[in-house]
């Protein structure tokens, strides 16, 4: 493994903030992608993410604010990879505990990777995982598509409770659906959120268009 790359704690690079979904974990969240991302995963979801120039600069102060103004249950921070910005998130992490709302990180490291790198001195990698609730952990493998669990890609994602908060989601991933957002907005564009394959994006798509070209019926 590479190491992981340091960020400046001062700015998050951010490439999409959803305020409010139930699309990228349990609950009503809020979804945050960073920019940048230097595992980069044959097959990744989200190849336009892969960069670390581009997006737009948040200090972590602001991006608390989105989340407590937003009204959700907590963050889910998605990528990109939320690791190569630990330190800014960390914070953001930490301002959103301080709020009572809950933390959700998903990583392409491993955990066996994420907790090497902490204790060989990454105080930024520790800091994050002492802020998050529930860690999903390793990198997206295409020739292992997990259709069973909610929110992954994969089968050998290992999803990690590091506090009680949300424990429980864990112990009942087998009842939880999964599910794709898939909106257009009034000038015609389409935004997806949640993770589905090429067939069912496919599915989805072709209905939003004809529901966008369907006249009112009142």
């Amino acid at each position: 493994m590479s190491e992981i790359p340091r960020a400046d704690p001062s700015f998050v690079d951010v490439a999409r903030i959803v305020p409010r979904t139930r699309a990228e974990g349990p609950g009503l969240r809020t979804a945050i992608w960073v920019q940048g991302c230097s595992i980069r995963c044959p097959g990744c979801f989200n190849p336009h993410m892969w960069g670390f120039r581009g997006g737009t600069r948040y200090r972590p102060d602001e991006i608390v604010d989105v989340v407590v103004r937003a009204g959700t249950e907590g963050i889910t921070l998605l990528g990109g990879e939320p690791f190569d910005q630990a330190a800014p998130l960390a914070d953001v992490a930490a301002g959103v505990r301080a709020a009572a709302l809950s933390v959700m990180t998903f990583s392409g490291y491993t955990l066996a990777q994420l907790t090497e790198a902490a204790s060989a001195g990454r105080t930024d990698v520790a800091a994050l995982l002492d802020q998050t609730d529930l860690l999903v952990a390793g990198p997206f493998l295409a020739d292992r598509i997990d259709h069973a669990r909610p929110w992954v890609g994969s089968t050998n994602q290992e999803f990690v409770a590091l506090t009680d908060r949300l424990r429980s989601v864990v112990d009942r991933l087998g009842e939880i659906p999964d599910r794709v957002e898939v909106t257009v907005d009034a000038s015609g564009a389409v935004a997806i959120n949640g993770w589905a394959d090429l067939d069912t994006l496919d599915e989805w798509l072709g209905r939003a268009v004809i529901r966008r070209r369907s006249p009112r019926s009142r």
